[in-house]
């Protein structure tokens, strides 16, 4: 039945771009994928009959991988199935792959295709005490990835999951959810980038009070995942149990790509090693090297806040401030530092290559202390070897200046009082943000290429005496590379609660 539909929505495909397709968010799930969600879900407690949603269903890809197994592996089980779909140029196709499902099914299908938009459909009963809406036995979907305006009113309908930029794939994920019964369970294709950042924080906390991670997926290769689609997303499967009681483990599986998942590794995690208590975000370790990583950064007992410190975003937005950008010294300017000038753990101020390195000093909102920061890449590559790229600044190599600009593309750490950072603690904070176990840790922490400055100053830190201890041994060494950075945590770090 699936290679059938998926051969007819190959026809499709042809006759309808992917630019096209992208403006609505649409990207078709492979035959191989669809197998593979629909074996993530357990059968063992399934009865005679069930009921299905497929809340972003075109042309019913999904939907044919599960009914598929659940007529191989359940002699006899009827189905309800229900799907969503608002295309009006895949509709026609969905119903005829439904119909062909059905007259397959030999009277053990019914189907109910709505064509209204799943999440106005229903908005009045997820935002109500009064809940009458259907519950379902399995969901399964590859939900639209698109963003969507605050005032749309499919943000409104959900407000209690919207902060910062909606997009359409966890307000899907929010509302199958809320029409899952209690006990099941659903499988959801979508982006990783929901397992950390402010954005989805009321997600977060939404989907994991509400349900439980049994299991994930994480794919090798981002541009193998929609195989046909070229997509460049994270993307990432996972598979959440309706239960309010927090599971012991979960199952993180790795590998497979668009039409392979031949070669797959397992690892069982425990549950509070994936999602932190306060659903402040989620970790995905795919190794036991991984694991052990998260055991030693969690065995720090603090935050950076904790011990007076917080990671900010540099304050000049340069297309923004263009009028008060100079390319050259001169009166009342002063230095404005680049990500590019991060270089070997020190920060310069050769020419960046931005053109404007210099910035007038006359408005206060864009201007800092020249003291002592460590500063951090926002941004570096996927395929560079660190995502946490740092620099200790030394305020005594540009000292006739009072004031100093920072482009938003770098992150700087400073004291939360506005105080000056002692030179210990200054290296201690730039040891620990260039050695290996941070850096292994954020990668675990956040999928995407961005150092999140609201992340990093909610991960587990070591207290300000032991930062000053990792400081001083590393002022004492007058080395910064990585290796010495490792050694010297190594030596401080007992890896009990510090």
């Amino acid at each position: 039945m699936l290679e059938h539909i998926i051969e007819r929505t190959n026809d499709f495909l042809a006759d309808f771009p992917k630019a096209v397709r992208k403006k609505k968010g649409q990207f078709f799930t492979s035959a191989e994928t669809a197998r593979f969600m629909s074996g993530m879900f357990d059968l063992s407690g399934c009865g005679d009959s069930v009921s299905l949603l497929d809340p972003g269903a075109g042309s019913g890809i999904l939907s044919a991988a599960l009914i598929e197994r659940l007529f191989s592996e359940k002699t006899g089980i009827r189905i309800s199935l229900t799907c969503y779909e608002t295309d009006p140029d895949i509709l026609p196709l969905l119903k005829d792959n439904l119909e062909y499902l059905k007259r397959e099914s030999e009277g053990r299908l019914e189907y109910e295709l709505k064509a209204e938009d799943y999440i106005l459909s229903q908005d009045w009963e997820f935002s109500s005490l009064a809940d009458t809406s259907r519950k379902f036995d399995f969901i399964i979907a590859n939900p639209p990835y698109l963003k969507i305006g605050k005032d749309d009113p499919r943000s409104l309908a959900m407000s209690d999951v919207v902060h910062g930029a909606p997009n359409l794939y966890f307000l899907f994920a929010s509302m199958s959810l809320f029409n899952l019964r209690q006990g099941s369970e659903m499988v959801y294709i979508i982006p990783r980038s929901w397992t950390s950042g402010a954005y989805f924080r009321a997600f977060r906390k939404y989907l994991l009070s509400e349900g439980k991670l049994r299991r994930i997926h994480l794919f090798v290769s981002r541009s193998k995942v929609f195989d046909a689609e070229q997509v460049l997303q994270e993307t990432m499967i996972i598979m959440v149990a309706k239960e309010a009681r927090c599971p012991e483990s979960a199952l993180i599986t790795s590998g497979g790509s668009g039409n392979d998942f031949s070669n797959i590794s397992s690892l069982e995690v425990p549950y509070h090693a994936v999602v932190s208590g306060n659903e402040l975000y989620v970790c995905l370790p795919a190794s036991q090297a991984e694991m052990e990583v998260i055991r030693k950064i969690s065995a720090f007992s603090s935050t950076m806040p904790d011990s007076g410190l917080r990671m900010k975003t540099g304050i000049v937005v340069d297309f923004r401030q263009a009028d008060e950008l100079r390319t050259a010294p001169g009166e009342h300017t002063i230095p404005l530092f680049y990500s590019q000038h991060i270089r070997d753990g020190k920060v310069n101020h050769l020419p960046s290559g931005k053109g404007y390195d210099w910035i007038l000093d006359r408005k206060r909102g864009l201007i800092q202390k020249n003291k002592n920061y460590v500063f951090v890449k926002r941004f570096t590559a996927k395929e560079e070897r660190r995502r946490l790229q740092c620099g200790i600044y030394c305020p005594h190599d540009f000292g006739q200046y009072e004031y100093i600009g920072t482009q938003n593309k770098i992150n700087f750490v400073d004291k939360t009082d506005g105080s000056e950072m002692d030179r210990k603690t200054t290296y201690g904070v730039y040891a620990l943000l260039n050695s290996t176990l941070f850096d292994m840790y954020y990668r675990i922490l956040n999928g995407s290429t961005q150092v999140n400055s609201t992340e990093m100053n909610s991960m587990p830190f070591p207290s300000a005496d032991i930062i000053r201890k990792i400081g001083e041994k590393v002022l004492l060494s007058e080395d910064l590379s990585t290796a010495n950075c490792d050694r010297i945590i190594k030596e401080v770090a007992s890896w009990r609660r510090c």
